[in-house]
C-alpha cells in the first residue's frame, strides 16, 4: 500500500513486500561479513533464537509497540524542548527550519535509521515550532493551547478508533487520500505564488484560504478536510508500525517509525493552528 508519509516510504521495514526487509537484512548480513540464512536471519541471531525462547525483544533486537513508542516519547520530549527554545529565542526558528528540512531528507533516504539523527530532527523541528507557535501566539493570544488540545485530540481519537479496529487504512481510502494531497499541495503552492507576487485579493495573510464565500472563509472549509486528511496519515502510520512489528522487523526501525510519527503530528499541529487563525481573522 503506498503511503504518503516519506518516513516510512523508503523504509523496507514497513513495505507491504517482506522480500524487502528479508533483502535489507541480508545486505546488513553481508556488510558485516556474515552468513545470512532462513528468510534473512544470520547464522547467529537463528541460534540465539533456539537459546533463548524467552529472550526479550532487546535480545532478539526485534521491533515491539513498547520500545517504539518509548522512541516516540523520547523524540518527542526533545522536540517539546526544542519548542521551549524556538518560543524564547527569536529568528532561531529559521536555524531550526532549514536543519531540521536537511536532517528530514537525511532520515528519510538513510537505509540504516539513527536514533541520534532522529533526535537531532526532533530538536530541531522544535525550533521551528516554537517559533511559529511564538509568532502566532503574539497575533492571535490564546491560539497556540487551542492548537495543542486540537492535536491531541485528534491523534488520541485516531489512535482509540483504530485499536479498536473501526478505522483501518484501505487500498481505495489511500488512493483518494492521495489525490486530494497533490490537490492541497497545488493549491498551497499557487496560494503561496500569489502572495509573494501580491496578486489581488490573496495578498493577505492568507492568501486565497481569507476569501469568504457566503460569509465562510475557503481556508476554514479546506482546513477541515486537510485535518481529516492528516488523521487519515496517522492511520497510515500505525498500520505500517504494525506491519513492522507483525514481521518482526529490527529494533532499530522504532526509530524510523518515531520520525514518520513527529512529521505527521508536526504538520496537524501547524495545520489546525492555521485553520484556527483563519477562522479568527483579524482579531
Amino acid at each position: 500500500m503506498a503511503h504518503s508519509n516519506p518516513g516510512f516510504n523508503q523504509s523496507p521495514a514497513f513495505s507491504n513486500d517482506g522480500r524487502a526487509l528479508d533483502k535489507w537484512r541480508a545486505d546488513q548480513a553481508a556488510a558485516a561479513g556474515k552468513p545470512v540464512v532462513n528468510g534473512g536471519m544470520t547464522a547467529e541471531q537463528l541460534q540465539a533464537l533456539y537459546e533463548k525462547p524467552s529472550a526479550s525483544p532487546v535480545d532478539t533486537d526485534r521491533m515491539t509497540y513498547e520500545d517504539t513508542i518509548a522512541k516516540t516519547v523520547g523524540a518527542f520530549a526533545v522536540l517539546l524542548v526544542g519548542a521551549v527554545a524556538g518560543w524564547f529565542i527569536p529568528g532561531i526558528w529559521i536555524v531550526g527550519g532549514i536543519v531540521g528540512f536537511v536532517l528530514a531528507l537525511v532520515n528519510i533516504f538513510k537505509k540504516r535509521p539513527s536514533g541520534a539523527l532522529v533526535l537531532a530532527y526532533a530538536g530541531f523541528e522544535g525550533l521551528f515550532v516554537g517559533g511559529i507557535s511564538a509568532f502566532f501566539d503574539a497575533r492571535w493570544p490564546g491560539i497556540v493551547p487551542q492548537a495543542v488540545f486540537g492535536t491531541l485530540g485528534v491523534f488520541a481519537v485516531t489512535l482509540a478508533l483504530f485499536a479498536s479496529g473501526k478505522v483501518r487504512a484501505s487500498k481505495r481510502a489511500t488512493q483518494i487520500f492521495l489525490v486530494a494531497m497533490v490537490g492541497y499541495a497545488a493549491y498551497a503552492l499557487v496560494n503561496f505564488l500569489l502572495q509573494v507576487f501580491h496578486v489581488g485579493a490573496a495578498s493577505n495573510d492568507f492568501g486565497l484560504s481569507s476569501i469568504r464565500v457566503f460569509g465562510i472563509p475557503i481556508g476554514a472549509v479546506i482546513g477541515i478536510v486537510v485535518v481529516l486528511l492528516a488523521a487519515y496519515s496517522l492511520v497510515l502510520d500505525f498500520t505500517q508500525i504494525k506491519v513492522g512489528v507483525e514481521r518482526g522487523a529490527p529494533r532499530v526501525f522504532g526509530w524510523q517509525a518515531a520520525f514518520g510519527l513527529v512529521v505527521t503530528i508536526v504538520w496537524l499541529y501547524t495545520e489546525i493552528l492555521r485553520f484556527l487563525a483563519i477562522l479568527r481573522g483579524n482579531n
